[in-house]
């Protein structure tokens, strides 16, 4: 292709034609078709002032390219898929659980057009959204009745606001927890229109310190799980069933953040015990409130499950309706629900499940898949290696208890600590600008990358071998 057919104008000259003149290039043309012409105007107007600032004779090959390299930045998708080998499972930076397939397909499915969201196929008149998640809920949790929420910090807002609004709710103080981006229990319960009344210290509570909390303006007691934290050593705290028991002699609910939301025995599948939410509400608390995208593997959603009478009240909070999901949501939340109903097949079929009990062995050998195209790709000035690492289920999920894994080491071989470390976050960088990134975590003078959540590495070595070899 001749030059003036992609340039009017010039290739290099003293200084650019009219913004105008320049849109009109071929190249710019075609592009303002595909993406607007505003995008490109404000990408050449960018040009053109980054052309006033270096004072050089003005390029018309470099310019375009430059205009055409922004305007793709700009309508880049922002939020991508990555490659978590953090380490962490459900990390919450990182979209916590992966969706099993089936979920993803109801959620395309009913998000190209309408569906009956709201709408009841048998009697054709209106009806409820929780109505398609309803009775999977109760049937794995025993519970009478359940709504579903976007998040569980709404699922405890909205419970607290529906049953205790301008009344006391008696937490103990050890339970008061702050969970990721310093949101605590205490701004959520003030924020849901009632009055904390904590009782006991912070490691330990006793019955007798709920029971002298209760007067006529209580209007629950509440149990939060410590997910995130453990206080060992010389603790006691009540237990669902003293609590239910004294919440029933004064005619009280029972609410318990369960957070998590396990809805199977953990140590079945050779993991850490985490309480179910049925065996919550056998115990006996009145309301459970717990997360979609934790331990259930599922959309973010939270979910709210109980007592009928309970539940209804929570329905009818008009903040209900600011804080309902949307169809995609409740597809795919039915999607996964539906998997727990074979028991003997959901730990394979639920991502978030298969990847907490993948074999030590399995990741042994994906982490040794990889190390060899890595060590090429980092350079000589790197040592490479296959190492032992500990995983965590990550949200908030059993902090303590860490899942054997195998993760690929990289340490740089030259400089003093802080080139070291340089070089590190330089790297860490690298692995973030390819064309999938990928999230790895520096500790003890390394680049770790676990791979527990790597199942397959053939696509992971693929994008090695076509990046650029140098940053």
């Amino acid at each position: 292709m001749n030059l003036p057919e992609v340039f009017p104008d010039r290739a290099t000259s003293l200084r650019p034609p009219s913004v105008d003149r320049i849109l009109a290039w071929p190249v710019l043309s075609r592009l303002s078709a595909i993406h607007g012409r505003s995008l490109v105007l404000d990408s050449v107007r960018a040009g053109l002032e980054q052309w006033r600032e270096v004072d050089a004779p003005f390029d018309a090959t470099a310019f375009t390219e430059g205009v055409e390299q922004r305007v793709l930045a700009m309508v880049a998708p922002s939020i991508r898929p990555v490659y978590n080998l953090t380490g962490t499972v459900l990390h919450t930076n990182l979209g916590r659980a992966p969706l099993p397939r089936e979920a993803i397909e109801a959620m395309v499915a009913v998000a190209a057009g309408a569906t009956n969201l709201e709408f009841d196929l048998d009697k054709g008149k209106r009806g409820d959204r929780d109505d398609h998640v309803e009775a999977w809920v109760c049937r794995h949790t025993g519970a009478e009745a359940a709504t579903v929420v976007n998040n569980n910090a709404a699922a405890v807002l909205l419970t607290l606001n529906s049953l205790a609004l301008r009344r006391e709710v008696v937490v103990s103080r050890g339970e008061l927890i702050e969970i990721g981006g310093a949101f605590r229990l205490p701004d959520i319960m003030a924020r849901a229109g009632c009055k904390l009344r904590e009782v006991g210290t912070t490691n330990r509570t006793h019955p007798g310190d709920f029971g002298e909390a209760v007067s006529s303006k209580t209007a629950a007691l509440m149990k939060a799980y410590t997910s995130n934290y453990r206080i060992e050593g010389f603790t006691a705290e009540v237990e669902e069933p003293a609590l239910a028991d004294i919440a029933r002699e004064y005619g009280l609910p029972l609410v318990v953040d369960l957070g998590s939301g396990s809805l199977i025995d953990m140590t079945a599948l050779g993991l850490p015990r985490e309480p179910t939410v049925r065996e919550t509400l056998e115990k006996g608390a009145d309301v459970v409130t717990f997360s979609g995208d934790k331990l259930l593997g599922g959309p973010q959603a939270g979910i709210i499950a109980g007592r009928a009478d309970l539940i209804r009240r929570i329905r009818k909070n008009p903040l209900k309706r600011a804080l309902r999901c949307d169809k995609q949501t409740l597809a795919a939340l039915e999607a996964v629900l539906r998997l727990y109903s074979n028991p003997d097949s959901v730990a394979e079929r639920v991502p978030a499940l298969r990847l907490l009990t993948r074999p030590e062995s399995a990741i042994h050998q994906t982490a040794g898949d990889i190390a060899g195209p890595l060590a090429l790709w980092v350079g000589a000035d790197w040592e490479v290696a296959v190492t032992p690492a500990k995983s965590q289920i990550g949200s908030g999920s059993l902090p303590l208890d860490l899942l054997a894994s195998a993760a690929v080491r990289l340490t740089p071989l030259t400089g003093n600590k802080r080139q070291r470390g340089r070089q590190l976050k330089a790297l860490s960088a690298r692995l973030r600008r390819l064309p999938v990134p990928v999230v790895g975590r520096i500790s003890e003078d390394a680049l770790l990358l676990d791979c527990r959540c790597l199942e397959d590495s053939a696509p992971f070595i693929a994008q090695l071998d076509v990046a650029e070899s140098e940053p």
